[in-house]
Formats: structure tokens, C-alpha cells, sequence
């Protein structure tokens, strides 16, 4: 029943932004044989700009929304999930939103510990939001953290969807409270395999290495594939 609901408030979100945004989604060479068919293990999003980052769903199909409202599991800021509007709304989006403290403490091993699970793990590496000056509300450049690297080192094997977002800050930027319609979001994918990508990073069994590699390789990859959104305008 939860299933249902939680696909539900997917599909309204699904037909709305479809009504109300265009979608260039494209796949970086060579494009899966079945895109969107594996049951990806995570679903990586590069390049975090908003809080409105959930417009994105009406560019996947709605095969992909249904895996999303059974397996996925989110770990989510908890300031932002105790927040009383948009806190309550995210909890909608998926079944399993974990409440973290971006400190390697008990939060994030309830997420280490469900990894293997039939789940789909969502997460934004970056850890917090890009402000319009580029930087994060500290004013640090945006990095990634190296969480996302402990999830991949704790999965055997299958398949991350690395979803390149454009960026949102034509759309809405962290501080406006409503999104501005009739824009394109863009997104670049790749299908990465997850043991074939550990391999490739060469780090030589060293867990600290292993994750300094997947930051800079991420950090890489987000500043290479990410697409240009040529009306950036804050007008």
C-alpha cells in the first residue's frame, strides 16, 4: 500500500512538471543496451543547485518512478528532513528517507547497514546545495564527500546510474520559494558497473585512498559531463 501511495505522488509530480517543463536527458556514450531497465544499486546526482531537484522525475519514465517508490532509499540532511513543510513533502517521494548528520556516526551506519538490501540508494555526493556565486553557503567550493565512496565499497556488485544535472538556478535558487515554469532541465546519465569501476581506480586495497579516488574522480566526471544550461539568468 505504502508502494502505491508513494508512486502515486510520483506520477502527479510526473504529469505536472511534464505539463509545465521541457526534459533534454541524454545518455553519454555508449548508451545502455536497456536504459533505465537495470535495477540499479544507486542512483548518484552530480551537481546539486536545489531543493527542486525532484522536477527532474518528469524527464524518467515511469518504470523507473515505480522501482524508485518500492526500493529506494534516501539518506537526506536531517535539518532538511525536520523541516515541517518540505521535510513532510520529501518523505513522500520515496520509502525509505534516512535522516543523516554528514558525520560518519550511527546515522550513516543505519545507511552502511541497509546497503545490500534490495534498495536503491539516491544520494547527492556533494552534500550540500551550489549557491548562484557557485560556491556553497559557506562560501567553500563544491567538493564531493566521501560517502558516497563507503556505499560503493560495500556493494558487491551492479550497476550506478550517474545522473549529471544542468543545474537549476534558472529555474529556482536555494532562497527563492517558488520554481519559475516553461524552462529545459537538462541531464546528462551514465551507466557505470560498480566493481568494474573500483577496479579502474587502482587503489591498491587502501580504503582512504579508495576514497580520495572516488571524490576526485566524481568531482571530475561532475565538471566534464554536466550539461551547460545556456539561460542561467536570474532575471
Amino acid at each position: 500500500m505504502r508502494r502505491i501511495f508513494n508512486f502515486f505522488i510520483l506520477f502527479v509530480i510526473w504529469v505536472g512538471t511534464r505539463i509545465f517543463y521541457r526534459f533534454d536527458f541524454r545518455w553519454i556514450e555508449p548508451e545502455p543496451d536497456d536504459p533505465w531497465g537495470p535495477p540499479y544499486k544507486v542512483l548518484t546526482i552530480l551537481n546539486h543547485t536545489s531543493l527542486f531537484e525532484w522536477l527532474y522525475a518528469g524527464g524518467v519514465p515511469l518504470s523507473f518512478l515505480w522501482r524508485i517508490s518500492g526500493h529506494a532509499m534516501v539518506p537526506i540532511a536531517d535539518k532538511t528532513v525536520s523541516r515541517p513543510i518540505v521535510g513532510r513533502f520529501f518523505k513522500l517521494l520515496a520509502p525509505h528517507m534516512l535522516p543523516i548528520t554528514r558525520q560518519a556516526d550511527r546515522t550513516w551506519k543505519a545507511v552502511l547497514d541497509r546497503v545490500n538490501e534490495d534498495v536503491m540508494i539516491i544520494i547527492l555526493p556533494e552534500g550540500r546545495m551550489k549557491r548562484a556565486d557557485g560556491l556553497d553557503s559557506e562560501g567553500r567550493p563544491m567538493t564531493v564527500r566521501g560517502g558516497i565512496a563507503d556505499i560503493l565499497a560495500a556493494i558487491p556488485e551492479g550497476k550506478m546510474l550517474i545522473a549529471y544535472s544542468g543545474g537549476l538556478h534558472h529555474v529556482q535558487v536555494p532562497g527563492q520559494h517558488l520554481p519559475r515554469p516553461f524552462k529545459t532541465l537538462k541531464m546528462n546519465l551514465e551507466e557505470v558497473d560498480i566493481p568494474t569501476y573500483r577496479d579502474g581506480l587502482n587503489h591498491h586495497n587502501d580504503p582512504q585512498e579508495f576514497k580520495h579516488l572516488v571524490k576526485q574522480d566524481l568531482a571530475d566526471r561532475r565538471d566534464h559531463n554536466c550539461p551547460v544550461v545556456e539561460d542561467e539568468s536570474l532575471d
